[in-house]
């Protein structure tokens, strides 16, 4: 059931997403004329990834000590 609405909300956050990006298209515009839209992309990609590694770290450690607590 956790599982079915974690799908489901990020299912939500998918559709939702083209309404608010549709409201600031002036914003990217001149991001992407000063040629900082690229700077942009950068620190969002290092964000995610930096979030995604801590995740993926997170997960390991959470998974050795449940392992770690059943023996």
């Amino acid at each position: 059931m956790k599982a079915f609405k974690s799908f489901l909300l990020a299912l939500c956050c998918l559709f939702a997403a083209p309404l608010f990006a549709a409201e600031a298209p002036e914003m990217a515009d001149a991001f992407r004329a000063d040629g900082k839209i690229y700077v942009v992309v950068a620190v969002i990609s290092i964000v995610f990834i930096g979030l995604s590694i801590w995740l993926f770290r997170l997960d390991r450690k959470i998974s050795r000590l449940e392992k770690n607590q059943k023996s």
